[in-house]
């Protein structure tokens, strides 16, 4: 489902983005790539949207960069840092740390979106993958 992704050209300085707008962009980018995974499944639109819910709180952002953490490489593990480090009080009902990995997630998926879609698509793939295996067991 990253067919859309790898279409993609770089665009933008994402260098000259601050880590909280390229988080806010990331976690829009996230959320359309889960609505598109769930768009074949058929299922009332209350359903669809719970599912989607599901996929892009904090604690499955923050899942989902604990699985592909060792897949990425040092200039993706920074902005992953910029992004966690930039994380204030963060929201109540969630606790910091998880919230600061979710931060750390979004800011990466926008930096990649931006700047190396087929990147991102790959990752996105890999994350996939490992919940189709998880599933599978």
């Amino acid at each position: 489902m990253t067919n859309w992704i790898r279409c993609l050209k770089p665009s933008g300085c994402p260098d000259d983005l601050g880590p909280l707008q390229l988080a806010w962009l990331g976690d829009s980018v996230w959320e359309l790539h889960q609505r598109l995974r769930f768009s074949d499944t058929p299922a009332k639109t209350k359903d669809l949207h719970l599912s989607v819910v599901s996929q892009v709180k904090a604690e499955a952002q923050a899942l989902a960069l604990e699985h592909i953490e060792q897949y990425l490489t040092e200039i993706e593990k920074n902005f992953v840092r910029k992004g966690r480090n930039r994380v204030g009080r963060g929201f109540r009902k969630v606790n910091l740390a998880i919230y600061g990995k979710a931060t750390g997630f979004e800011t990466l998926i926008g930096w990649l979106f931006l700047k190396n879609p087929n990147r991102l698509a790959q990752l996105l793939d890999r994350l996939e993958k490992i919940e189709s295996d998880r599933s599978d067991n």
